[in-house]
């Protein structure tokens, strides 16, 4: 069996709890509980003839006036940026996370989630100007989408 230790990492409030708990669970809660330090979930699952075991870290909101341990950050193999397109200095902010990441993680792979795609229109998605290509998703915790694939792509990205 494979492990891989994968890190969700973002401003406070961008879903990434959620995102966790749709992918692990198949539920949503719109209760807002900010998480402290860590909650680390397991997921098995075969890939590709191979059985993996994820440790998903779901990590502390960060910002530029609060940065977490990079302790954290230590022996991840992977991670998952998140944004809430609601919040544009979030999508501001993803570049400043990845890089704090990849300083501590050079050669992990990430993804990375534009969350909360259900609450707004196309064009509203169009003017928040972000990334879409084959390692970035719009997702949506409260009704599924595109979470699956974003795990499966880390996943698939981590073993090639």
């Amino acid at each position: 069996m494979i492990r891989k230790k994968i890190l969700l990492l973002g401003d406070f409030s961008v879903g990434k709890t959620s995102l966790v708990k749709r992918y692990i669970d198949g539920t949503f809660d719109d209760k807002y509980l900010t998480t402290i330090g860590v909650k680390i979930s397991k997921k098995h699952l075969t890939l590709k003839g191979v059985e993996c075991e994820l440790l998903i870290w779901d990590i502390e909101g960060s910002t530029p006036s609060k940065k977490i341990s990079l302790g954290y950050y230590r022996g991840a193999s992977g991670a998952i940026f998140v944004t809430d397109l609601t919040r544009k200095e979030t999508v501001e902010g993803l570049e400043s996370h990845k890089d704090i990441f990849l300083l501590e993680n050079p050669d992990a792979k990430f993804v990375v989630a534009h969350n909360k795609s259900d609450m707004l229109s196309e064009i509203a998605r169009d003017k928040m100007n972000v990334n879409i290509d084959e390692n970035s998703f719009l997702t949506s915790a409260k009704n599924g989408e595109n979470v699956e694939e974003l795990f499966t792509t880390l996943m698939e990205n981590m073993l090639s």
